[in-house]
C-alpha cells in the first residue's frame, strides 16, 4: 500500500503518519531526507526522532537525502514493515540545490521525481510518504523559490497518482483526499 500525507507547516502530517504506520505494521523503517545545515534544523530533527524513540513503536532510521527511488527499488520488507519517508519536499529542496546552476534542472529534478513515482509503483511493501504543500501560501519572490513551488506541486500530483490513499492533514486533523476526489 502507497500513503501520501500532505499539508502545511506544523500541520500534524509527521505525526499522523507515524501514527498511522505503527497502526499498519509492526515495526518502521524511517527514510530521513532532511539535512541539517544549522542548528534549527537539527534541533527540528532532534525533535522528530525523540517523539518516535517514545512512541513504543520500533523504528530504524536510514538517512537518505537523495537515493531515496534506489532505496524502495533495493529494500526488502521483512513482514510487518511500514516505510515512512519523510519528508519529499525536503528531498526535492536537495535535488532543486543540487541542479541550481544547470540550464536543464527542472528536467533533471523531473527525472528524480519520475524515477521516484516508478520505484513506489513497483514498491510490494507498506510505504507512507510526507511532504508539504507548498502552493498555498504566498508567491515567492525570488525565481528559485518559484521554481520550487511549481516543481513541488508537480510533484506533489505525480506521487498522489502512484498512491492508493492521499492525506490532507490541517490543524491536526487528517482526511482521506482520495476517497472524497471528484470522479468524471
Amino acid at each position: 500500500m502507497r500513503i501520501m500525507v500532505t499539508g502545511g507547516a506544523r500541520s500534524g502530517k509527521s505525526s499522523f503518519a507515524e501514527r498511522y504506520a505503527a497502526h499498519l505494521g509492526k515495526q518502521g523503517v524511517y527514510i530521513a531526507t532532511a539535512q541539517p545545515f544549522d542548528d534549527e534544523m537539527a534541533a527540528r530533527l532532534a525533535l522528530h526522532r525523540g517523539r518516535r524513540d517514545a512512541s513504543g513503536f520500533a523504528w530504524s532510521t536510514v538517512e537518505q537525502s537523495f537515493d531515496v527511488a534506489d532505496f524502495l527499488r533495493e529494500y526488502e520488507p521483512a513482514e510487518g514493515d511500514v516505510v515512512l519517508i519523510d519528508c519529499l519536499t525536503l528531498w526535492l529542496s536537495n535535488w532543486v540545490l543540487r541542479f541550481e546552476r544547470e540550464a536543464d534542472m527542472d528536467k533533471r529534478v523531473g527525472e528524480r521525481v519520475d524515477e521516484l513515482a516508478d520505484a513506489l509503483s513497483r514498491y510490494e511493501g507498506t510505504v507512507l510518504l510526507v511532504t508539504n504543500e507548498v502552493g498555498s501560501g504566498i508567491v515567492p519572490e525570488y525565481k528559485l523559490g518559484r521554481v520550487y513551488r511549481d516543481l513541488a506541486g508537480r510533484m506533489n500530483q505525480r506521487i498522489a497518482e502512484a498512491c492508493d490513499e492521499a492525506f490532507l492533514v490541517t490543524s491536526g486533523i487528517p482526511v482521506e483526499l482520495k476517497r472524497l476526489a471528484f470522479r468524471f
